[in-house]
């Protein structure tokens, strides 16, 4: 049996990956705002093992700490492979830095890169003496390659958690039985956050048309096809052998 543990699982892709990875083969753990009621029916239909966490990442520091507990009293033997994939993120507030509040950064780091690195360690360690394969997943973003005026903490987010995962991934190659590491951007999906941007004020976020032009134009992708995508690449054997990634350039 694999181990997923997953965040962001209540919309967009992480709802798509989650009932996606929903399989009699698999325990999947989710961290999310809130639960879903219609994966926990999907869950018994299939003979899932489901276990859904209601937490808010922008808020509840202690999840890494729950984590950490929660996998010292899982028996590895039950396991073949386990993984962690941080998906969830936080727009924050679209316009010049100067325009948003503390809160609204301090929120949208903390669900963009300090959560993922807490998740991480505290997976890497309490897993550190499993024998078998484990691999993380941080779900980054082209908004961490390229500099996109009036989003300044999403894109400094995801561009920290494309290096944390370069140095993740050098410092688990130096240890026996490493975990496999990939900062993966998945494309642009038409998703709520799209929409968000869409409506954004075009004085303080200059590249809105071209976002509506996607949108009109068909180019986004479904969070359904994306999740197919991600999970696709997860499941490549030569992951791992690029740290930051794109499924467009797979």
């Amino acid at each position: 049996m694999e181990l997923v543990i997953l965040t962001g699982a209540s919309r967009g892709l992480g709802r798509a990956m989650a009932e996606r990875l929903l399989a009699g083969d698999r325990a999947l753990l989710t961290i999310s705002r809130r639960p879903d009621p219609s994966l926990d029916a999907q869950a018994k239909a299939c003979g899932a093992h489901l276990e859904q966490w209601a937490l808010d990442l922008a808020h509840d520091i202690g999840a890494a700490a729950r984590l950490e507990a929660w996998l010292g009293r899982q028996d590895a033997a039950r396991f073949g492979a386990a993984t962690l994939i941080n998906n969830a993120g936080l727009l924050g507030r679209v316009g010049p830095l100067q325009d948003a509040d503390a809160e609204n950064i301090a929120a949208a780091l903390r669900v963009g890169l300090e959560a993922p690195a807490l998740l991480a360690g505290a997976f890497l360690r309490a897993t550190d003496g499993w024998r078998l394969p484990r691999k993380v997943l941080n779900i980054s973003s082209g908004a961490g390659r390229r500099a996109i005026a009036g989003w300044s903490v999403y894109c400094a987010a995801k561009a920290g958690l494309d290096q944390l995962s370069r140095v993740m991934a050098e410092d688990e190659a130096r240890r026996p039985n490493g975990a496999r590491v990939v900062s993966l951007a998945p494309g642009v999906i038409d998703t709520d956050m799209q929409a968000e941007l869409r409506a954004a004020d075009a004085a303080g976020f200059p590249d809105q048309p071209r976002f509506r032009e996607m949108k009109a134009g068909g180019a986004l992708t479904s969070p359904g096809d994306a999740a197919d995508r991600v999970l696709v690449y997860l499941a490549r054997p030569d992951f791992g052998a690029n740290p930051v990634a794109d499924v467009r350039d797979a």
